[in-house]
């Protein structure tokens, strides 16, 4: 189950940057709107100190962690829903993603210049925001007049949805997210179906300087407080650092971020909250031939889990045999866990947690 996460923002607020240091990869940067005029897409591995162990012990002859894409597009600006810029092209790239990571600009630079002339994240919160729900608005309407020919038929699905949808528009045009809207299950999997921008879960990504990071300051403090009235999360980084760190070797990386107090990279912590903002966890597959981490959402049971693997473990599961990696990591082996009897074998019902260390047996 790979996850993919759309990097939205105004120009020059340090979106190619970030991707940039994200990825490894060249995405155009410069001090100019509009730089980036394709979507960049980028694979990097979720960071997991776990797995990295495991390989170790096991020495295993490979190891296949678990990703995230991240998908990087043209700054948007006010107007991009109605073709504005070179953005409101790019929504679509986004449109398939789990997750937006939205990028705000935390920090003064008279070098760097500013869209709207100054620094205001809540302001540049407020207008990405605003384009993302003009363009929801515009696919509720498609939905609304698709299904008004059913509504005429007197279909009663297309009534309950017909009516499901004018109230969304409603609650988009107070300027308020998908997200937000409250509905029952069955009206949440109907929009799920539209794919809308402002129903994915947000994480803000605080782009401000070396200062900002360790002691923050009064622009991340700001968007802080905004995420907080929204549930939403806040990982400040420092672009340009993250850039340095991504072009260092894996051992230059730790004496780096000693030196600026940091205990791991930004970037880490946002690939990891890309993934936990999905409800996502991590179980493991370990042996000498393969170490290999494998994502479920929270609450699948250990048949869906054998199922990420192939379709066909589940539909003939057995059962699932399963140390958890804290008792492994404590223990020092496999063998010192059973011996503690902490090796379990769980059937159907058994609902996976994140950490398990699993072996699947199945009828083909």
């Amino acid at each position: 189950m790979g996850i993919a996460c759309g990097i939205v923002g105004l120009p020059n607020v340090g979106k190619s940057t970030l991707f940039n240091a994200l990825t490894s990869n060249e995405a155009e940067a410069a001090n100019y709107p509009f730089c980036t005029i394709d979507p960049n897409i980028g694979i990097v591995r979720v960071p997991d100190p776990r797995l990295t162990k495991l390989v170790e012990v096991y020495q295993t002859d490979s190891e296949v962690p678990t990703m995230v894409e991240f998908v990087d597009i043209a700054g948007l600006v006010k107007g991009a829903s109605k073709g504005e810029g070179l953005g409101n092209q790019f929504l679509a790239n986004i449109r398939q993603c789990d997750a937006i990571a939205h990028v705000v600009r935390c920090f003064e630079d008279e070098n760097v210049v500013h869209v709207h002339g100054g620094v205001d994240p809540i302001h540049d919160i407020e207008i990405i925001e605003t384009e993302l729900i003009f363009k929801d608005v515009e696919s509720v309407a498609k939905r609304m007049q698709t299904l008004h020919k059913m509504v005429r038929a007197n279909d009663k699905d297309a009534i309950e949805e017909h009516t499901l949808f004018g109230q969304l528009e409603a609650h988009l045009d107070s300027g308020k997210p998908s997200r937000s809207f409250q509905c029952d299950d069955k009206g949440r999997a109907a929009i799920k179906a539209l794919q809308l921008l402002t129903d994915k879960p947000v994480m803000y990504v605080a782009n401000t300087n070396e200062e900002g990071v360790q002691n923050g300051n009064r622009f991340v403090d700001a968007v802080r407080a905004r995420a907080a009235e929204e549930g939403a999360v806040v990982i400040p980084i420092c672009a340009k650092i993250e850039a340095e760190i991504s072009q260092l070797e894996a051992s230059d990386r730790e004496l780096f971020l000693a030196d600026l107090g940091m205990e791991e990279a930004g970037l880490d912590r946002a690939i990891r909250q890309a993934y936990q903002l999905l409800g996502l966890i991590t179980y493991f597959t370990a042996g000498k031939k393969e170490c290999r981490a494998w994502t479920v959402r929270k609450g699948s049971t250990a048949p869906q889990a054998a199922g990420v693997i192939h379709t066909d473990f589940e539909k003939g599961f057995i059962r699932a045999e399963v140390m958890s990696y804290g008792d492994w990591d404590r223990l020092g082996s496999e063998q010192s866990v059973k011996d503690a009897g902490l090796y379990r074998v769980e059937g159907k019902e058994y609902i996976v947690k994140d950490g398990d260390i699993m072996y699947f047996r199945f009828n083909v």
